[in-house]
């Protein structure tokens, strides 16, 4: 049963990340996974690298650090609903653009509010942090560039570097970041036709992100927890530019139009957020555990 949860939480991390806006790090944070994920990707980037050094007895130590039996269902279920999912939610984007979006929208607002609990004390200078990333990350969100035609392995490789991180980084939307850098399409392009090689580009490069992204996120949330999560909260808030429900091609925002139904949808991913972290406290092994912060961290 352990195994049948990690990998649902999997599929849910995955499902989302193929939505632009959606990111599996929100996920995580809404499931009580975040910091087990982070602490497992960050001993199995230590053991390659000591690997590579050919410090085999240190490697073999930071490997046994890492909770396979938690990270490998985990990473069964987002390949799952990579390759299955990507195409339905391109299909529901298509059909029904304004009723994804919103309901994404109060997803991503509940992960807001679970993740702002997360903050033990609230200062002027993490307030101002939460505002200046949000500030940035709405702005950012705006460029929108001509899709590539017929990219190489070398751009579905950068877009891997760029995109993976979404799996551990809430509020950095993976699918938003393919939309900026005009490789979404020619990656659900090559989900949906199989194109191994791309597949594999992409994963490598992802792979090598993720090993850097979560030693830094690991020293940092040891070090400096309160002020990253406010950094992390900005983004989240931020990212909702790219999942406006009124907006052009070009990514313009416009004013709502038959708002009812688009509320309703966004205040019901509200409360399935809320109730996915009310059973997080309750699941055995998820519950949130800050990490220890040194006294500059806690002043």
């Amino acid at each position: 049963m352990p195994y049948l949860g990690d990998g649902l939480r999997g599929i849910l991390m995955g499902s989302v990340y193929v939505v632009p806006g959606g990111d599996g790090g929100t996920v995580a944070l809404v499931l009580g996974i975040y910091d087990r994920l982070i602490a497992s990707l960050h001993a199995g980037a230590s053991a390659l690298g000591y690997l590579l050094r050919g410090r085999f007895g240190d490697a073999r130590r930071r490997f046994g650090d890492v909770e396979w039996h938690f990270l490998l269902p985990l990473g069964v279920g987002i390949v799952i609903a990579a390759v299955t999912v990507a195409s339905v939610i391109d299909r529901l984007l298509e059909d029904h653009p304004v009723a994804t979006a919103a309901t994404f929208v109060g997803l991503v607002l509940g992960a807001a509010v679970i993740a702002w609990r997360l903050v033990e004390h609230w200062t002027p200078t993490r307030y101002s942090v939460l505002a200046v990333t949000a500030a940035i990350t709405f702005f950012a969100l705006g460029f929108r560039p001509d899709e590539f035609t017929d990219p190489g392995i070398l751009a579905f490789f950068g877009a891997g570097v760029v995109s993976l991180v979404a799996l551990i980084l809430p509020g950095f939307s993976g699918s938003t970041a393919l939309i900026t850098i005009g490789m979404y399409q020619p990656f659900l392009d090559a989900v949906t036709d199989r194109d191994l090689v791309a597949i594999g580009a992409f994963l490598v490069g992802g792979v090598l992100c993720l090993a850097a992204m979560s030693t830094m996120l690991d020293a940092l949330l040891h070090s400096r927890h309160d002020t990253v999560v406010a950094a992390l909260i900005g983004l989240m808030i931020g990212s909702l530019r790219a999942l406006w429900p009124w907006q052009d091609e070009s990514g313009a925002m416009s004013a709502p139009t038959d708002w009812a139904m688009p509320l309703l949808l966004a205040v019901a991913g509200f409360v399935v957020v809320a109730g996915a972290g009310w059973w997080a406290q309750k699941a055995p092994g998820t519950r949130h555990q800050a990490p220890a912060k040194p006294d500059s961290e806690a002043s």
